[in-house]
């Protein structure tokens, strides 16, 4: 790339004005891709350790062999890759709003389009994550009532920080029991979350899942020159009695 910056592609979208940006960093060098809605920053590919956490300590419980993996938010698709990156997933659905945002990678404008678009355990679903996750034909149309052993989603900022306040009701009580519907028995739900531990949000995962535990994901900043943290929330259903 000659140039230091780069609009790569802009959308007005029913979510607002979507934009696709590419940016040589002056310190490494290196392409940096990042993605605004509005004027609001929502994913760079230099800040990648939490969406890479959030898949390999999504599925790591998992005891299963076989595994069929729901990602809620495509964005860059470092969290799907990193799920496709585990052997024993057998079929990863990525349930994306954004025409445009699957587009991106139908038409490999991003890193990773390539590889997940021909992974053929990869299905990049374009929908509402939220409106299916109370659905009561769940994520498949195909085969209503489908169980899936990881539900891993990355869409909002923080459980407290949402995109659209429709998304809020997700995060209460009523909606996170209602997800665990779509689990197997033993499933894990995990969160991405850029803020710090939330103590409310704790004791909402407590009381709808079996177990839960907050982990903080640390990484360096290079813009602050300090160390940066996420945190992934991750949830199991009660396992299967022996």
């Amino acid at each position: 790339m000659s140039a230091r910056f780069e609009e790569i592609d802009w959308r007005q979208t029913a979510k607002g004005a979507i934009s696709l940006r590419r940016r040589r960093d002056p310190a490494s060098g290196t392409e940096v891709y990042e993605v605004k809605l509005d004027d609001d920053f929502l994913m760079s590919s230099q800040f990648t350790a939490g969406e890479i956490a959030l898949a390999r300590l999504g599925l790591e419980p998992l005891a299963d062999t076989h595994l069929d993996v729901i990602v809620g938010g495509l964005g860059l698709g470092y969290t799907a890759h990193a799920v496709l990156e585990d052997p024993r997933v057998r079929s990863l659905t990525v349930v994306e709003a954004l025409d445009e945002v699957i587009g991106w990678h139908q038409r490999h404008l991003v890193p990773l389009g390539a590889d997940l678009t021909s992974d053929p355990r990869c299905r990049l679903l374009r929908a509402d994550f939220f409106s299916l996750a109370a659905d009561p034909h769940g994520f498949d149309p195909g085969i209503p009532g489908r169980r899936f052993h990881a539900i891993v989603v990355d869409i909002d900022h923080s459980p407290r920080h949402v995109l659209d306040p429709a998304h809020a009701p997700f995060y209460e009580l009523g909606g996170l029991r209602g997800l665990t519907g779509r689990l197997h028995p033993g499933g894990v739900f995990a969160l991405w979350s850029n803020d710090p531990p939330d103590e409310h949000f704790n004791d909402i995962l407590a009381q709808a899942f079996y177990a839960s535990q907050a982990h903080v994901v640390e990484f360096h900043n290079p813009f602050q020159n300090r160390t940066a943290t996420n945190t992934v929330y991750v949830a199991r259903t009660q396992p299967a009695q022996a």
